[in-house]
């Protein structure tokens, strides 16, 4: 595992580097649900001790990225279906709430944002890059929390939704039509311009729930990946 290829320490410690590519690397499934890690082999690599090793898994864990197993070692957790729920249930009661508020509260910035935001989306289905549409659904949603001033509730949210988000980031991975996600951004934006709160909650709703919808289809695809 090349750890090196992200980036440079220069910007931050040496355990905000490691966690930060850690985290990169499971939420892009280049660690893999399930697979062993081992502090030693990465202080390593790394050319560091095993001190800010161990704080950046320790870190992950609390962020239930890894599951520490004393005496037997340290693993990418696998993606536990209840706390997908429990996310999803959060996120969409406490978006529902925002996207209303986002009909009254968006400026013509926040619009043009939203507008740029999903003419990048369509071009990304087009080159099949994953990851990208992934961060681009992510700021697409964080466009309309900042907006409302909502940027404390994102970033709890942010906290929350790690087993939610690998299921997302997986959805994009597999042969799904990414063009439904890209249809119900568009109608949900639609929604806030004409100021239609009841309708834009309802959209927003369906769309919070259309990766959970399609679970079984991953499971069965990736059954390794499951607890």
């Amino acid at each position: 595992m090349d750890l090196s290829a992200n980036g440079s320490r220069n910007n931050g410690s040496t355990k905000q580097f490691i966690y930060q590519t850690l985290r990169e690397k499971i939420f892009t499934l280049e660690l893999e649900p399930g697979v062993k890690m081992s502090e030693k082999e990465i202080a390593e690599q790394l050319k560091v001790s095993r001190t800010p090793v161990r704080e950046s898994f320790l870190q992950l864990a609390q962020e239930g990225l890894l599951d520490i197993y004393p005496q037997k070692g340290t693993v990418v957790s696998k993606i536990d279906l209840a706390h997908v729920e429990e996310s999803r249930f959060v996120r969409e009661n406490i978006e529902k709430a925002v996207v209303r508020l986002a009909c009254e509260s968006l400026s013509e910035d926040d619009i043009f944002q939203l507008e740029t935001n999903l003419i990048l989306q369509e071009k990304l289905v087009e080159r099949g890059n994953f990851l990208k549409q992934f961060e681009l659904d992510d700021e697409f949603h964080k466009i309309i929390f900042f907006g409302c001033g909502k940027q404390r509730t994102w970033e709890m949210l942010r906290q929350m939704n790690t087993h939610f988000n690998r299921l997302r980031l997986l959805r994009l991975t597999s042969p799904l039509d990414w063009s439904v996600i890209i249809s119900q951004h568009k109608n949900i934006l639609q929604l806030i311009k004409s100021n239609e709160p009841a309708k834009a909650e309802a959209v927003m709703s369906e769309h919070l729930r259309l990766v959970v919808i399609e679970k079984d289809f991953l499971k069965e695809r990736f059954p390794t990946y499951f607890k």
